[in-house]
């Protein structure tokens, strides 16, 4: 079955909800990307044949392993460093800059609030409709589309335009690297 966006959208707004509380909001996105990303890019490209697939996902660092960190007293640095920081090492492309800190306790809380927070993030994305592999729509940008979405929601929720809500050039660049754009492929054009 085709991913249906209402279940995505409706997904993405449950993992804002729950992180309201430790961080300002404008700062969900950070980590509702990175899910998205990880989830994502382990449905699409974790079990690919292809020589050669966009993104590696490396043992050990996919959206499963961090399903089977759920739970633990170290959830949050074990992402940091059996999830994340493996991609990074696997993936020229892709900077720790790029991702933001699961261990934060100034933003996911102390102790068991962390774990809970983590293991609830984690939980909504493993959502059966949530199922990347069986995507086939050509040129569809789910994660640009993911994006738009919290933005305009943000926004709105902040009293804003979507024009006026600042995008971080961290988000920026995590996207473009996701979908495969860069210096190499792309060439930057203004107007004399």
């Amino acid at each position: 079955m085709p991913l249906k966006k209402s279940d995505l959208y409706s997904s993405l707004w449950a993992s804002c909800d729950e992180l309201r509380g430790g961080m300002d909001a404008s700062q969900y996105k950070d980590y509702v990307l990175f899910m998205l990303f990880i989830k994502y890019v382990s449905d699409k490209y974790g079990d690919s044949d292809d020589f050669a697939p966009p993104v590696v996902i490396p043992k050990g660092a996919s959206f499963r392993d961090m399903v089977a960190l759920k739970g633990r007293d170290d959830i949050g640095d074990r992402i940091n460093t059996q999830v994340i920081q493996p991609l990074i090492d696997a993936n020229s492309r892709l900077a720790r800059t790029d991702f933001p800190d699961f261990n934060d306790s100034n933003k996911l809380g102390d102790g068991a609030q962390k774990v809970e927070k983590l293991g609830n993030l984690i939980a909504i994305f493993e959502n059966p409709a949530l199922d990347f592999s069986k995507n086939r729509a050509e040129n569809d940008d789910i994660l640009g589309d993911a994006y738009e979405y919290l933005m305009r929601h943000f926004a709105t929720e902040s009293g804003k335009s979507k024009g006026q809500f600042y995008t971080p050039s961290e988000v920026s660049r995590i996207m473009a690297k996701a979908i495969g754009i860069g210096p190499e492929n792309s060439k930057a054009a203004t107007t004399a």
